[in-house]
């Protein structure tokens, strides 16, 4: 590894706070790409990207909201070829796994000259505990508009770990690797343990998508964010996931992490302890 810096984007987000824990403590200098951050990143102001990249030579591209969402190959074109400009060898993007719409946005990055790495993850356990579901699971009651359909939920906390592997260490360049949990369930199913683990009443109930997206924006989403989780729930949760990969394991030598874990460390972290 080189002095120079690894940069983050999305260093307070799910994945992002976990790999640069990760780094630091492997004693991998890190600058964390967000608004707050010094220099500051915004994948809404370009004049941003150019410090934040000064002095980078690996990045960990997490975009936002999410690449399915018009406009994002653009801008990941242009992130991606000022990066390999500004002296980056190497990006590791975050993707999701069956997402048509963010291949793209994929090709873009690996078409800037750098080493890539393309991590398509499944949904992840901690947005039941570290996004918009928590509130819900808080409330005993998890009303989404998926029914039957099974889904392979990974942890953040293995998405991670690849993801530092493929910025720190050879053989992961120009790999597509689709990262799954150890088994299919639904979306019932994962609340039913939630509950199990908590030793409380915590239901799931289907509900029509027009439904949901009422709920959401009465709860004050803006209406963009409302029409990409809407697509999240209408179109990558129709069934097209439900197979596992065996990429985490041939990655890092060892079964990827299991839902009942998450919810048992979760519940005794204390998460989802009634307000």
């Amino acid at each position: 590894m080189s002095e120079k810096s690894t940069l983050v984007l999305g260093g307070a987000g799910k994945t992002g706070r976990r790999i640069a824990a990760r780094l630091l403590a492997n004693g991998v200098p890190v600058r964390l790409g967000m608004r707050s951050a010094m220099p500051p990143f915004d994948w809404a102001n370009e004049a941003t990207w150019a410090p934040a990249l000064d002095g980078v030579d690996r990045v960990y591209v997490s975009y936002q909201p999410d690449l399915a969402v018009p406009g994002a190959a653009d801008t990941i074109r242009g992130f991606s070829v000022l990066a390999v400009k500004s002296g980056v060898k190497r990006l590791v993007l975050l993707s999701g796994r069956g997402e048509d719409d963010a291949q793209a946005a994929e090709a873009e990055l690996r078409a800037a000259g750098a080493e890539w790495t393309v991590l398509r993850a499944s949904w992840f356990f901690e947005n039941f505990s570290e996004g918009f579901l928590t509130d819900a699971v808080q409330s005993g009651l998890v009303a989404l508009p998926p029914k039957d359909v099974r889904e392979p939920f990974i942890s953040a906390e293995d998405i991670a770990d690849i993801a530092v592997a493929a910025l720190t260490a050879d053989g992961h360049q120009g790999r597509v690797y689709e990262l799954t949990g150890p088994r299919l369930m639904t979306f019932s199913e994962a609340v039913a343990e939630i509950g199990a683990a908590t030793r409380r009443d915590i239901r799931y109930q289907p509900i029509p998508v027009e439904d949901f997206a009422a709920q959401l924006r009465a709860d004050g989403l803006p209406d963009d964010y409302v029409a990409l989780v809407v697509y999240l729930f209408t179109s990558v949760l129709d069934g097209r996931n439900q197979h596992l990969s065996d990429d985490v394991e041939r990655v890092l030598g060892r079964k990827p992490r299991d839902f009942a874990d998450y919810a048992r460390d979760t519940t005794a972290a204390g998460v989802w302890s009634m307000m």
